[in-house]
């Protein structure tokens, strides 16, 4: 029997701490001999992340270090893959791996009685002199591990420079910075961690300079490795301004395959072993074009943009399949046949894999979810073509009657462009609305803006769809998965692609009745907090929105631009909006900061004080400009949170608060959340 009340009205079992203790997934799965490791979120420890082990003999999953140990590091300030491992034949595997708290690299012989980490980096500064690391591989027979370092050599953000290191795995650096090997010097602004070819002979990484962000263009470097350990014939051999390579990995046969979207689509392809041998003999600096064997040319992603260092789109098998991920506007597992070109696909209900590939032998192991499913550990047996749900197996906590059912659309912006989306509308099982009655709506903006919403289970959709509040997740121009003419929508078109594609998903809605157009509001963190913010403050959408949330946004182009932000976006707006040189009317006029006059729309603002990405000083410059112009508002700002909520109780008090706006704006009667303070 069913209830009829108001939309946005009904009860629902799924409370904003259900929602808290599922946020995150599993991250930066791999594979140690026969094990896999990865870490996962802890949000009742104040958002920490664990280190997992899966021994492989059947013995459940365990975490492997207590709290506070928090398996995470700053490089790029979102950090990259933050641990590795390797086997040994006797005592067990030795794993390296790097603490947030001290940005420290340690080492765990996990195996060992008393096993405690010890450290292999000096204790830095946050600034001068700070050292971070991130991307390792372990090294056993050279007594090192390599990765990527990053130290700062002033006091401003972007007074660093990053390069490849050697760190000895003995300790011996842990007091003395000069015990770690400089591998390459520091000519390039950001680099990824190194890549061995099987016969230890050759290196490879990617590398890419300001203002490129790296899915504008990257290099993929190769180098000849000495019997001293150190580097020879170092150059670029494939990649370029425009072309952007998500990622480079040896295969069993020694060649290089690289993602590179030099045909419009991230898209496998082959360097041979042979070129890679030749390029690494000419001379150090030089640049060569290696030939390359396009293996499965599709119009489809097979990697995305790499905003973590370490990510793994594909993973080469030692039999010659490449497994690998791929899609339009969504990714699937798929092993491909690298002579043949033929790919086939991973069965199983799982519709997003997250970029974070593990092999064993003939097995893949991945991180996948669906509408109906939460990310799990799921193994492919490529003998058998068998899946199976290895660890973090998801679990219905709530009856999934409550879950919403999304539907995949694509809507028509301006100059008849296309915009993809992802449409929740209400659901719950024992409630509809009245007749005649449209119901409210949020428009989601994913951050980035170089990103996309998957098209996964959220508890958080969940929890205002089985309330009666639909959701709309918009993948605006700009947004990956659709190849880079999608992507390139967004070139110094910010805040005006973004803002005109949301608004027409918004407006379409209303037009067919699936949403109440005075019921419509817009929420967003980071770059989605800023698509938000110029939502509610600009001309092309006046009056559209009832309210909205904007959580740790860019608000200011000026000042983010001039020193404001971290290093690896400090240059980001060079092709988002222009060169602030040439341009610098273009970062006012877009700026919400400037067009605060025009906020007519109640609004929630959401920082975490420890945003180094951005920063408080932007809301506190934008609630300077609101004040006294009787626009109901609310701040909450959060101790101990960054760039991005991890801790349960700031995640509850977000969502809470997010639902007590909604009240507000819509006229909602509710009583399970506290009315929001609102000042004006």
């Amino acid at each position: 029997m069913t209830t009829q009340a108001p939309y946005g009205t009904w009860p629902s079992p799924i409370d904003a701490g259900l929602v808290a203790a599922n946020d995150g997934r599993p991250e930066f799965l791999g594979a140690v001999g026969e094990e896999l490791w990865w870490t996962e979120p802890r949000p009742r420890e104040g958002g920490r992340r664990a280190l997992m082990r899966c021994p492989g003999d059947g013995r459940p999953p365990v975490s492997v270090l207590p709290a506070p140990w928090n398996v995470r590091n700053r490089v790029i300030e979102y950090g990259g893959l933050p641990w590795a491992g390797a086997p040994r034949t006797t005592g067990g595997p030795l794993i390296v791996f790097t603490h947030f708290a001290d940005q420290r690299l340690y080492a765990l012989q996990p195996d060992a009685p008393h096993a405690e980490p010890y450290p292999l980096t000096p204790l830095s500064q946050l600034t001068a002199g700070g050292l971070r690391w991130c991307d390792p591989v372990v090294l056993p027979e050279r007594g090192e591990v390599w990765c990527v370092l990053e130290e700062f050599t002033g006091e401003g953000p972007t007074e660093l420079r990053r390069l490849l290191a050697a760190v000895p795995l003995d300790g011996s650096a842990a007091g003395d910075r000069s015990r770690v090997r400089e591998l390459t010097g520091d000519e390039d602004r950001f680099v990824t961690g190194p890549r061995l070819s099987p016969n230890g002979r050759h290196l490879a990484w990617l590398a890419w300079d300001h203002p490129a962000m790296p899915w504008d263009g990257t290099r993929v470097m190769t180098a000849r490795i000495t019997e001293e350990g150190t580097l020879t014939g170092a150059r670029r051999i494939a990649g370029g301004p425009e072309e952007s390579v998500a990622q480079a990995e040896f295969a069993a046969d020694g060649s290089l395959l690289i993602a590179s979207d030099a045909e419009g689509w991230w898209n496998l392809q082959r360097i041979d072993a042979e070129a890679v041998e030749k390029a690494t003999f000419g001379g150090a600096g030089q640049e060569t074009e290696a030939p390359r064997v396009a293996l499965c040319p599709r119009e489809e992603e097979f990697a995305g943009a790499a905003w973590k260092i370490g990510q793994r789109w594909f993973a080469p098998l030692a039999a010659g399949p490449v497994a690998t991920l791929h899609g339009r506007g969504a990714q699937r597992l798929g092993v491909l046949d690298p002579e043949t070109g033929e790919l086939v696909d991973a069965a199983g209900p799982w519709t997003e894999w997250a970029p974070s590939l593990a092999v064993v032998d003939s097995r893949v192991v991945g991180i996948a979810a669906s509408p109906r499913t939460s990310y799990e550990i799921v193994e492919l047996d490529t003998r058998t073509g068998h899946t199976v749900v290895l660890a973090a197996p998801h679990k219905d906590q709530v009856d999934p009657a409550y879950y919403p059912e999304p539907q995949i659309r694509t809507f028509t912006g301006p100059d008849g462009r296309d915009v993809h989306a992802h449409v929740y509308p209400p659901h719950h099982p024992g409630h509809t609305a009245p007749d005649g009655e449209a119901p409210p709506y949020v428009v989601w903006v994913h951050g980035g803006p170089t990103s996309r919403s998957p098209l996964v289970l959220d508890l958080e959709i969940a929890y205002f769809t089985s309330r009666g509040i639909g959701v709309a997740e918009v993948n605006y121009g700009g947004s990956t998965g659709y190849g880079r003419e999608y992507r390139n929508r967004l070139r110094r078109q910010w805040g005006v692609v973004d803002v005109e594609d949301c608004a027409a998903v918004a407006r379409a809605l209303a037009a067919e009745g699936t949403a109440d157009p005075a019921r419509l509001a817009i929420r967003g963190g980071s770059a989605g907090g800023w698509t938000s913010a110029a939502s509610l403050t600009s001309p092309l959408t006046e009056g559209l929105y009832a309210c909205g949330t904007i959580s740790y946004p860019i608000l200011d182009l000026t000042g983010w631009a001039t020193g404001e932000t971290h290093d690896f976006e400090s240059q980001y707006l060079e092709s988002l909006v222009g060169p602030l040189a040439e341009v610098p009317g273009r970062y006012r006029e877009r700026s919400p900061l400037h067009g605060a006059h025009r906020v007519r729309a109640p609004f929630l603002l959401l920082q975490g004080l420890d945003d180094v990405i951005c920063p408080p000083v932007q809301c506190e410059r934008f609630l300077e400009q609101v004040k006294g112009r009787g626009v109901p508002h609310t701040y909450l700002a959060f101790e101990g949170e960054g760039h991005g909520f991890r801790k349960a109780e700031t995640i509850v008090r977000a969502v809470e608060s997010e639902l007590a706006l909604y009240c507000h704006a819509f006229g909602l009667d509710r009583d399970d959340v506290p009315p929001l303070e609102m000042r004006t």
